[in-house]
Formats: C-alpha cells, structure tokens, sequence
C-alpha cells in the first residue's frame, strides 16, 4: 500500500486559540457541553480521521478570568462519545504521576470494550507543583524521576492489560465452568514506584490495550516513546525542526529493537483557513484582536520562568532567561518558545501572537490548497506520518478541515477516502500485540 497520512483531531473546548470564546460564534459553555464534543466528534468521523484526542491536566488551565477553564475528565466524556460514533479513535490524556497502574488499566480496558476497540492513552508524567499539590505532594518529582516513574508505570499497566489470556472464557454451561483460571496471570509485581499483586479484573480488550501515545519532547521523553510510543504528539515549528526530530526519534526507536515504522510521528498544526489568502489573513487578525495582554504576559512569564514586569510587550525576549537544563517541567516547549522569539527577533507582543493560536504549535494561515500542499511537503520529506490538527476555532474550524482540506488531500493520494479498518490500531496500521504470557510459553517451547 502507498504510505498515507494519519489525522488526528485535537479537541480543545472552543478551540486552540487563546481568544476563540470571544468571538461572536463561540459558546463559552462549549467546554462542558456533551454535545459540543459529540458533534466535533461526528465530524471527525465524517472526515475519516484516524482518531480525535483530549488534553488533561488535573488543575485549572490558566485562569477563569483568562479563558473557559473547566473541563470534563476525558475517559469519562470519550465514552459518551464512542455512543455517537463507530469508527475514529478516541485518545485520552491520563498522568503517571497523580494515577495507580491497576486503576487506569481498569478504565481505559473499559473504554477499549465500549467503543469496540477504539481507545488509545496519551500518557504523560504531568508537569507543575500546583498539580502535585492537589494530590499532596509539596513540591513536583524532578523531571527525570517522574519518566523513571512513568516507564515502570507503563509495565505494569501492560502486566495487567495482558493479565488475560484470549481464549480464558470457555463458558460451558453443561460442565458449569466459565474460564480457564490457568489462563489468568497475575501481575505480580513489586518495583520502585509500584506493588501490585493480583491481575485486571476484566478480559483482554478488542485492541489487546489501546493505541499507546506520547507528547513529550524533552530527551527523557524522546526515550520514553521510542521505548513504548506507537504515535507521538509533538511541536514543531519549522520544516527543518520537525525533520531532525524525525530523524532523532525513528533512529532512538531502531535502537531500542524496535520497527521505526510502528512509532507515528504526528507535529500540531493550527490551520487558520480562508477562501483566499485575504481571508484568511482577516480571519487571523480577528482572532489576534481579542488576545487580552495582560492574561497572555502572566501566562508567558510562569512560561519562561522571569517575572511579569521584565515582559514589555514592545520589546524582545529578556537575555537572562534560564537555561533548558534549570527547567524541571515542560522543558521542550519552554525551549520551542525560546528559539522561536529568538530566531525570528519576535517582541513580546508578536511572541503572545504567534502563541496564542497554539501554543508554540505551528500556525499556519492560507487557503486549504496551501494547507494542504504544506501537509505535503512534511509528509514526503521525512518530517511527519500524519498531522494533529488543532483548529483555532470550534467547531467551525475542524468543519472547514473536513470540507476543504480533506478532499484536496484525498485527490492527490495521501489519505483515505473511507475507513478499512475496525479498529484505532487498525487506522494506524498497527497489529494487536501479542499477550506477553504467550510469548513466555512460546520462548519456553522453543529452548
């Protein structure tokens, strides 16, 4: 088959831009509106989508005052909508940090059984001493302990996932025997970080466990994907950059024994569209006209770790920012921000402008065909498998995608023009794995 693109819609409330709730379409309430997201979900699916996705972090996002804060947590809202849909793939964001191995294997086996083997977890180790302190922690582990944590967190989540063997269930209603208890294997499990003793409480899921994504950036993170990552998030703001994190990525994933293949490397992109360059550009200053500064400049400071008054919005960068390696949390994105308001000798004002669409993600504005032929160009030259689409406005935006940009991209080859596959490790051409327990008794066999 030739190589095509995997799409992922990023779901963000009214959208990825700081200020899209202002704007005269937008719900403020959209963030805790089932059926906002279950119609951003629908046309997802309409647009064939690999899979939709659902940040997370256990604090408030910014400040009430700055933009719609609350948010429903996201296992529990993608159930609500595996209801609506058939096909996409649905990704939540849950910690290593601030969850135990047996629970979250629990919900997201749960949320692989109910959608029919469309679940997939973003795992993240979770940055910021506010969240540890909502779970009584006084201060954040350092960035290496919460990776050392996350990496046995994710083992014993894979123990239990395959703590089933398929074929348990023998339901023999003559005899009276339901399953096969030689077939069930506990975890057993005592590390560093974690005891746990008996095995999952449910079957093995459709998927065998879900679609296994991660967004770090950082060294540590780079190692944690190429050791376990079957799709990566990440962001990137130039062709060159996304290359070499390619390149870097693939290459730790080859020597870590696995197919570089496997690992689907997805960078965000915010497409600010309009039928014409014009509009789109209107569309663009719209959106840049209702950034509040003063909300944007606090933000940029906890950012860059320097206090609000060195941040005049007329000037550039202070030069005594930290180095990456005093940075405990969020160390590539703070890095992103760094070397792009340097690079580009970007004022303060212009740097909250470009981050205020995404984040750091790249922006771009245009008509879909040129959307579309940038899609292109990373595609087939060693910078992406496939894209993180987070549109600045919702749902407007992601329905723009759909309408204009995904026929383009269907003509010329590059992606689907209906779904093949039953599952998310299906759309990401990715084969169930095999239960660990039976590759002890086939390595057993074998000696």
């Amino acid at each position: 088959m030739t190589r095509q693109l995997h799409l992922n819609a990023f779901l963000m409330g009214t959208g990825h831009h700081e200020a899209s709730w202002r704007l005269p379409e937008s719900d403020p309430a959209a963030t805790t509106s089932i059926e906002h997201f279950q119609r951003l979900a629908q046309i997802a699916e309409r647009g064939t989508f690999d899979s939709l996705f659902l940040a997370d972090v256990p604090v408030i996002f910014g400040t009430p005052a700055q933009r719609p804060s609350g948010v429903i947590e996201p296992l529990t809202l993608l159930t609500a909508l595996a209801m609506v849909t058939e096909h996409v793939g649905l990704i939540a964001t849950a910690s290593t940090s601030y969850n135990s191995p047996y629970n979250l294997a629990r919900r997201f086996s749960a949320l692989d059984h109910v959608s029919n083997g469309r679940a997939g977890w973003n795992i993240v180790t979770t940055a910021g001493v506010e969240a540890a302190r909502n779970y009584g922690v006084d201060e954040q582990p350092l960035h290496a302990e919460r990776y050392a944590r996350a990496a046995e967190f994710i083992d014993v989540t894979l123990k239990l996932w395959d703590s089933w063997e398929d074929d348990v269930v023998i339901a023999d209603k003559e005899s009276g025997v339901w399953g096969d208890n030689q077939k069930i294997h506990p975890a057993d499990h005592r590390g560093k970080y974690f005891s746990v003793a008996g095995a999952l409480n449910s079957p093995r899921s459709p998927q065998a466990y879900p679609l296994l994504v991660q967004a770090g950036s950082s060294d540590d993170g780079k190692d944690l994907a190429a050791r376990y990552a079957e799709a990566v998030f990440t962001a990137q703001q130039t062709l060159g950059d996304a290359q070499a994190f390619y390149s870097d990525l693939k290459s730790r994933t080859h020597r870590e024994g696995r197919d570089p293949s496997t690992i689907k490397i997805l960078p965000g992109i915010v497409p600010v569209l309009g039928s014409t360059e014009r509009e789109a550009k209107e569309r663009e200053s719209e959106l840049e006209a209702h950034i509040v500064h003063e909300h944007a400049q606090r933000m940029l400071s906890g950012l860059l770790r320097v206090p609000v008054e060195e941040l005049e919005l007329d000037s550039l960068l202070p030069e005594n920012l930290p180095a990456e390696s005093e940075i405990e949390d969020s160390k590539s994105r703070y890095s992103l921000i760094v070397e792009l308001g340097r690079r580009e000798k970007l004022t303060v004002r212009q740097l909250i402008g470009r981050l205020g669409g995404g984040r750091g993600h790249f922006t771009f504005t245009g008509t879909p065909d040129q959307v579309a032929d940038t899609i292109e160009e990373w595609f087939n030259n060693g910078a992406a498998d496939g894209f993180n689409i987070m549109p600045p406005l919702l749902p407007s935006g992601l329905e723009l995608f759909v309408e204009h940009v995904v026929p383009i991209l269907r003509a010329r080859g590059l992606f689907r023009h209906e779904y093949t596959g039953r599952t998310l490790r299906d759309h990401y051409g990715l084969s169930r794995p095999v239960n660990q327990n039976d590759r002890r008794v086939s390595e057993s066999v074998a000696v």
